[in-house]
């Protein structure tokens, strides 16, 4: 029997290179952790900003026609830094990074906005560890009503799940019908299928989480755990 356990890191477990060693090295200790739910980085200190309010900051500016220039390298800034501290090597954000930026000048949303924090720390979460990225907008989906969209989630991440050996995903979201992405309501209450034990902090995480454990367990890996690993 195949055990495998799901594990969440909330942003402040993710908030530096020097968090990120930690949670790997809690990762690489234990190889039936296959399967990772990661959020944006948080604070590094008390005075410190998170990087999903830095981003609403800029898709704010952007909605009223400001230049947000200034914050939005203050985004990339951040995530540069954890890449070059970790000693990642020919491997680089940019390209997402334009795309965000562009994407922020045509009004793509405040959840496209919000969701973009856990989208790339994820993907630097996943070159670190070797595991492959799994964007939560291609196999998490809700319906037009807002919903979560259970039958389309698993006809698409079931074998999705069954075909990987170990990922990370980001938490917080998934796409509309119409590829928009939008993010889980605070506590995960789109999930109606899901019975969902919501924390203080990174709240909204637990429903990807659940989701997650839901599916796997379809995948009769039966012996499944649910960590959830906050620094």
């Amino acid at each position: 029997m195949k055990e495998t356990k799901v594990v969440k890191f909330g942003g402040s477990s993710l908030a530096d290179a020097k968090q990120f060693k930690k949670v790997a090295e809690i990762i690489l200790d234990d190889p039936t952790r296959r399967f990772v739910v990661a959020s944006a980085p948080g604070k590094r200190y008390v005075e410190d900003i998170k990087v999903t309010d830095m981003l609403y900051k800029c898709y704010e500016m952007a909605s009223e026609g400001q230049n947000f220039d200034e914050q939005f390298q203050m985004i990339k800034d951040r995530y540069n830094n954890i890449i070059m501290d970790l000693g990642i090597e020919d491997f680089s954000l940019e390209e997402d990074f334009e795309i965000i930026k562009g994407a922020f000048s045509h009004m793509a949303g405040r959840d496209y906005a919000a969701s973009r924090g856990e989208f790339l720390n994820s993907k630097v979460l996943a070159k670190y560890l070797g595991f492959e990225f799994i964007d939560a907008a291609k196999y998490i989906f809700f319906d037009d009503m807002g919903q979560f969209d259970w039958d389309k989630t698993a006809e698409k991440l079931i074998p999705k799940l069954a075909a990987t050996e170990k990922a990370v995903v980001p938490g917080f979201y998934g796409s509309m019908p119409n590829g928009t992405i939008k993010t889980f309501s605070r506590g995960g209450s789109d999930v109606t299928d899901c019975n969902i034990t919501s924390s203080a902090e990174g709240e909204v995480d637990y429903a990807l989480f659940v989701i997650l454990e839901l599916l796997t367990i379809r995948l009769q890996l039966t012996q499944l755990h649910i960590v959830n690993l906050e620094n």
